[in-house]
């Protein structure tokens, strides 16, 4: 497979991946961003722990998510703990950024 197939296959994967998250968005209330993924999800739940040492990690827990993830055969997810010491993003979608706009 030369560089520029291998291109073309991850801008087509990428494009599917775009049209599932346009079909499936209207289906969930949140977003939630950490610094490996992207989800989608109608619960999630945050809790910030702190270690022995001071240190602070987040713990996020999502149930019924759909994961941003071109190479994941299945993007639906029943339940995702996130276990991280860097930033999480969480922001409840307001009505109207559920439209997507038309691609025509």
């Amino acid at each position: 497979m030369s560089a520029e197939d291998l291109e073309k296959y991850e801008t087509e994967m990428e494009l599917q991946l775009y049209r599932e998250y346009r079909d499936v968005v209207g289906l969930f209330t949140h977003v939630v961003e950490t610094e490996r993924r992207f989800y989608l999800t109608n619960h999630v739940e945050l809790n910030v722990r702190t270690v022995a040492n001071g240190e602070v990690y987040f713990e996020v827990t999502m149930t019924d998510a759909w994961v941003w993830d071109m190479y994941r055969p299945a993007r639906f997810v029943k339940n995702v703990k996130v276990v991280t010491f860097k930033d999480v993003n969480i922001e409840e979608l307001a009505q109207s950024d559920l439209e997507v706009p038309d691609s025509h």
